[in-house]
């Protein structure tokens, strides 16, 4: 490979593909597949031909997920104005959990670039409706955190 082939490689490239990996994982495993993410996340790996780099941060963000599932899902259930958790479509839930544990926990990412990506995933993966449904809830998060962050530093 020549320098200008490489020139315009971001290092954050697949992270698409990551996000991607890590919804099948959490949607698998919230159907019934399997309790055992960290299988399930090779398996579909595996089957994806996904590189270390793409199951790496997929698997970073399936644990923040798992770690913090009570409190991204209080979080979610606040926001979702007349929505319960459990009458959700599962893609969609699933999408909001990745791209809240995202915003919270990885700093390097842009909060625009995780609803972004997470409008993109609902659109591929969800109903016709779920690219709207999604970005109001997150937009909604993320305003309300903001929120808070301002009241802490008063």
């Amino acid at each position: 490979m020549n320098i200008d082939e490489n020139k315009n490689e971001h290092p954050f490239k697949h992270r698409h593909n990551s996000r991607e990996l890590a919804l099948q994982t959490l949607y698998a495993c919230e159907v019934g597949l399997t309790s055992e993410w960290k299988v399930m996340l090779d398996q579909i790996a595996e089957s994806g031909l996904f590189s270390d780099e793409i199951k790496k941060y997929a698997r970073e963000l399936v644990t923040n997920v798992y770690n913090s599932l009570e409190q991204i899902d209080k979080s979610i259930q606040e926001r979702a104005a007349n929505w319960e958790m459990k009458r959700m479509a599962a893609i969609d839930r699933n999408i909001i959990r990745l791209a809240v544990a995202e915003m919270t926990f990885c700093d390097d990412v842009p909060v625009k670039v995780v609803i972004d990506e997470a409008v993109e995933l609902a659109k591929t993966f969800g109903s016709e409706d779920s690219g709207k449904f999604v970005n109001g809830v997150i937009d909604s998060i993320h305003k309300k955190s903001k929120g808070q962050q301002k009241q802490s530093l008063s």
